[in-house]
């Protein structure tokens, strides 16, 4: 029996600014604004100066998205919580990726449901 093709998902090292603030729905300027308040933030500079966001970098600027953008945080209280505690906060947000997924498949299949 031959098995069926699984197309692999092919993840690109580097993302540029554009790409990153699509992501997350925001102007360039405020990635680079959070670049130069957030130590975390580093994006490696090709020889034009173009920044190139690696996908730890997009993890830190969604942790910060997540506090500033949809809990309320201020940037000092932001910076406090990261340099407090960065890990835990990263795992929580997994966790709730992950359940945000779940929730959307779960709805998928209630809508598929005669």
């Amino acid at each position: 029996m031959i098995m069926p093709y699984k197309e692999k998902v092919i993840e690109k090292k580097y993302y540029s600014i554009g790409e990153v603030a699509d992501m997350f729905g925001v102007a360039t300027s405020l990635i680079r604004f959070w670049e130069t308040e957030f130590d975390v933030i580093k994006p490696k500079k090709n020889r034009k100066g173009n920044r190139q966001f690696t996908r730890e970098d997009i993890d830190h600027i969604r942790l910060i998205y997540n506090l500033v953008k949809e809990k309320g945080y201020t940037l000092q209280g932001a910076k406090e919580l990261i340099k407090g505690n960065s890990q835990s906060l990263k795992d929580r947000m997994q966790m709730l990726d992950s359940l945000r997924a779940i929730r959307e498949f779960l709805v998928s299949v209630r809508n598929s449901l005669p």
